[in-house]
């Protein structure tokens, strides 16, 4: 029986279909806007990739933050809250508490995020009914990455790929994951780690493919895989293959990359006799008591 999570991964390249071509007009950061982007767990992985590529793009400075950590009373144009479940203690005190013009991204309309935000998209055709959310970070990030001007037909085409191709066996078998992204995607590379962590309960890292020689290549063994999510600095794989472990780099669109490394976390999961719909000690929303 197919799971939830397998389900929702599978979706993935009709909803980034249906997000590129339904972006909003207004509600979204303008060019020129100073932007905060504040997220929990997942959500502030996505905001750290949204980040940098509206940088790239010229579109602003933009900043992301955990929603618990981020500086209140800092000069900001909008603040830009990603939350899945709309429910998230962190983000909706964030909201109540800042003057800024304010814009969420959710996929339930029936939640208090509604009113806690000046501007609302609702992405409800992208929710998820596993607790590990897949389709719904991404599909907000193609939403996003549209709405800087990005086409995004390679990478849709890309995820078709990533989902029909079988998965190494060096992947599902492994023993430790290091995930490394440069820009944009090294939310992404924080991203797949924290996949693999939920569904398999797997022993993972990440960090900036640059910093990987300072010290965490220490790590790296036999049995053991350096995943680069997007193309990895020159030298990097020889580096990494000198240790014996491996080297795994595909060259697709690092959103899509990320649909791989999800699909390696079931099959991990399901390795080991867990049910990747409910991960050990999580909840799909953080709901903190006042």
């Amino acid at each position: 029986m197919t799971t939830h999570t397998e389900a929702e991964i599978a979706s993935q390249p009709s909803c980034w279909r249906r997000a590129v071509a339904s972006v909003p007009a207004d509600a979204l950061p303008r060019r020129g806007e100073r932007v905060a982007v504040v997220g929990c767990g997942t959500s502030w992985f996505i905001a750290m990739a949204y980040a940098a590529l509206r940088e790239r793009a010229g579109h602003g400075e933009t900043d992301a933050f955990a929603a618990s950590e981020a500086p209140i009373g800092r000069p900001y144009d909008r603040v830009l809250a990603l939350t899945r479940s709309g429910t998230t203690t962190e983000v909706l005190e964030l909201l109540a508490r800042t003057d800024t013009r304010t814009t969420a991204i959710t996929a339930d309309p029936d939640t208090p995020i509604m009113t806690a935000a000046g501007e609302v998209i609702v992405l409800d055709y992208a929710d998820e009914r596993s607790v590990v959310q897949t389709r719904f970070a991404t599909t907000q990030l193609a939403l996003l990455r549209a709405s800087l001007g990005e086409d995004l037909t390679r990478a849709i085409e890309d995820a078709e790929q990533a989902l029909a191709a079988p998965l190494p066996d060096e992947l599902v078998k492994a023993e430790q994951f290091t995930f490394l992204g440069t820009g944009w995607s090294v939310g992404l590379a924080q991203e797949a780690a924290l996949k693999m962590r939920e569904a398999s309960r797997s022993w993972t890292e990440a960090y900036p493919a640059m910093e990987y020689r300072h010290g965490p290549i220490s790590i790296a063994a036999p049995g053991r895989v350096t995943w680069m999510l997007g193309a990895a600095p020159e030298g990097l794989r020889a580096q990494v293959e000198e240790t014996g472990g491996t080297f795994f780099e595909t060259g697709l669109d690092p959103m899509a990359e990320l649909i791989r490394a999800q699909r390696v976390a079931v099959a991990r999961a399901f390795a080991q006799g867990l049910n990747p719909d409910e991960p050990m000690h999580l909840t799909r929303s953080v709901i903190l008591s006042s």
